[in-house]
């Protein structure tokens, strides 16, 4: 899977499946195991718990819009050979305004959360170690791994995470004996009572951060620069959110299966993940607190290094654009000046909240710029396919323009809910 391959420089899909088309899936995979974290597991574990297998079907559509939404960023930069960021620049310099504010509040209040999350699991593997020994561990762990900037290592090390977070939340969705015929049952569109919020939760959180955006850098960084590469893209992006969808699915399974039918809670929020590890321990031994618990690690981490470097890579080309740097300048490309700068951004700075209170204000900020954000790309990117901007060729049809309809309706639902809500913590 490294750029350099020259089997990969020129696509040819004459050679059959299993021996040329396999190997070309790469960007795909990174930009949907880094869209999982910790919060998706949650939400989906939740779907599970309080409403068995009835929204197993959201699943299916949330895989569905994700392919269309990220199929959508990566024919953009393979169609015109501009970045995500050169795009939402012609649309008007807001968008450079609201971006610029964007990455950086969100860059240091995720840097905090995605440290927790990663220590959270390592903690309680090892209880002796203070939790801010591991989430500032993590942190320096994810920085020096992308510092160099070495997509193919990147891609490798991405790729061994994947393989653990499948076998370790798939192995426990095995593990609880799946009911199929409740589980084929619940990919028949139903809501229950009191469980659209649930639905629309997880039909947009397979897979769906910033990250989405970082596509079009990835495929670049992978040597996949222009219109020839289509076919591979759409291959690479369709193959990795069937991968993710399996493993959201598995986690509505552990869900259904161990809590739902047990009529078990949990604690809200991603130190529930730690009491289900506790919960598989106690029904299938301690083996499955430990297996389970490195799957969550593994969920956390890659996270981790998928934010680290492929923001760090919108950032950089952010600083470029601004400044009328040349496209190939190094110091707007991966392991350059500005690419280093927001790396060091996500790992230093914020381990500062990690030893303070919540600063309420600053989270409030984050969510409401976050609960903009995948309306913000949904819709731009409509726009940009739809546009003169993209060669006619490959601007968007009925069937694309109607799913990434869908989506930007339902992050307007999804970012409009979380507004309320990060509104509603500063009167709580």
């Amino acid at each position: 899977m490294a750029a350099d391959d020259d089997a990969l420089r020129t696509p040819d899909l004459t050679t059959p499946v299993s021996t040329k088309r396999w190997r070309v899936i790469g960007p795909g995979l990174v930009v949907a195991a880094t869209g999982i974290g910790a919060g998706d597991l949650v939400a989906t574990l939740v779907a599970g718990s309080r409403f068995g297998y009835a929204l197993a079907w959201t699943v299916v559509v949330g895989v569905v819009v994700k392919i269309a939404l990220v199929e959508g960023a990566g024919r953009w930069s393979l169609a015109t050979g501009r970045s995500i960021f050169e795009g939402w620049r012609s649309l008007g310099r807001w968008t450079s305004v609201y971006f610029g504010v964007y990455v950086v509040v969100w860059g240091f209040v995720y840097g905090a959360a995605a440290m927790s999350s990663t220590a959270l699991p390592l903690q309680a593997l090892f209880p002796g170690v203070d939790l801010k020994v591991f989430a500032i561990g993590a942190g320096v762990l994810g920085g020096v791994m992308v510092w160099f900037g070495k997509y193919s290592f990147f891609e490798k090390v991405i790729a061994f995470f994947v393989g653990l977070m499948f076998v370790t939340v798939v192995g426990s969705a095995i593990v609880t004996l799946p009911n199929l015929g409740e589980l084929a049952a619940g990919l028949v569109p139903t809501i229950p009572e009191n469980g659209l919020v649930v639905a629309l939760s997880v039909t947009g959180g397979v897979g769906g951060t910033i990250t989405l955006a970082a596509y079009g850098y990835w495929l670049r960084e992978k040597g996949w620069h222009s219109p020839g590469w289509m076919k591979v893209m759409r291959l690479d992006n369709g193959v990795a959110y069937v991968v993710s969808g399996v493993f959201v699915l598995a986690m509505l399974v552990v869900g259904a299966e161990l809590l739902y039918s047990g009529g078990i809670a949990l604690a809200d929020g991603e130190g529930g993940l730690v009491q289900l590890a506790a919960v598989l321990g106690e029904r299938y031994g301690t083996f499955m607190t430990w297996f389970f618990l490195v799957g969550f690690f593994a969920t956390s981490f890659s996270s981790i290094l998928g934010v680290w470097n492929g923001v760090s890579l919108m950032f950089a080309d952010f600083v470029g654009t601004l400044r009328g740097l040349d496209a190939d300048d190094p110091r707007r490309r991966i392991g350059g000046l500005y690419y280093r700068v927001f790396v060091v951004w996500l790992t230093v700075p914020p381990m500062a909240i990690l030893f303070l209170d919540r600063p309420i204000g600053l989270i409030v900020l984050y969510g409401v710029l976050g609960a903009l954000f995948m309306p913000f790309l949904a819709i731009t990117l409509l726009w940009l396919l739809n546009s003169s901007r993209t060669p006619a060729e490959w601007r968007s049809r009925w069937v694309s323009n109607s799913l990434m309809g869908i989506c930007a309706v339902l992050f307007v639902v999804l970012g409009a809910q979380q507004l309320a809500t990060e509104v509603g913590k500063l009167f709580a």
